[in-house]
């Protein structure tokens, strides 16, 4: 879709004049690290532990969902109840085990380029993610130095709800003060866009993982690239559409 159009019709399906950009909400997982085949993989690895059946493919359709609600959707097709508080907790302490067995994933190609350019034009970097590590902001700061703050980050910790459900891109809205057409979104994941897109977000979906495009397209994303390397080169060209497109009358 040409850019100028889908910021079109975004405005008249939300009812914006303009996009008035103050900040840049980020996912991270698939984003920011090239971490997702890790996260599959040590999930498949834990839940066929527990002898439950799964594909190593589906855990990308579940990426943007927290740990807590991933465990009560393969307990509820395995046993036909949600697991207990005690067994989220063993099965994602196992899941993070796996996790942190595994080579450290690689920062995305592109992604620090593209923090740069957004600190650069003036505009927020805000964090979103349904990660729960404790020593987040830490990871971040050596991987991008200057970058974030640890005020403007939403994490599984903040939220009840999680991706798709529109909380976590709301909460980092008002985290830094602005409205919903003052910022767009940056997901990898098919709930993470939906989640964008619920909160009323221009949300622009990187694919770069094993997913067809139309599952990201479906999910409500605005725009579709294929990397972030990509996105980085549009950027300049996304900043002068969004101050230049108005919603017509």
């Amino acid at each position: 879709m040409i850019l100028e159009t889908a910021i079109q019709k975004y405005l008249e399906r939300n009812g914006y004049e303009r996009i008035s950009l103050k900040a840049v909400l980020f996912d991270m997982d698939g984003v920011l690290y090239d971490s997702m085949k890790n996260h599959a993989g040590a999930w498949y690895k834990t839940i066929c532990g527990l002898g439950i059946d799964c594909t190593p493919e589906e855990f990308y359709m579940h990426e943007g969902r927290t740990g807590a609600g991933t465990i009560d959707i393969l307990f509820r097709r395995m046993y036909g109840r949600p697991a207990t508080e005690e067994e989220k907790q063993k099965v994602y302490q196992m899941k993070a085990e796996n996790f942190n067995a595994m080579a450290k994933p690689e920062c995305m190609p592109g992604a620090y380029r593209l923090l740069c350019q957004v600190k650069a034009a003036g505009l927020q970097p805000v964090l979103v993610t349904g990660s729960g590590q404790v020593s987040l902001i830490d990871r971040l700061n050596r991987s991008f130095p200057g970058i974030f703050d640890s005020r403007y980050m939403v994490t599984a910790f903040d939220v009840k709800l999680g991706k798709p459900h529109p909380e976590p891109y709301l909460m980092g809205l008002s985290k830094y003060g602005i409205r919903p057409d003052e910022a767009f979104v940056v997901e990898n994941a098919p709930l993470g866009v939906e989640a964008g897109s619920a909160a009323g977000i221009f949300t622009v979906a990187v694919n770069t993982g094993p997913l067809p495009d139309n599952v990201l397209l479906d999910a409500g994303a605005d725009y579709l690239l294929s990397s972030m390397t990509k996105l980085s080169e549009e950027f300049p060209a996304i900043m002068q559409a969004m101050q230049e497109t108005k919603r017509k009358k």
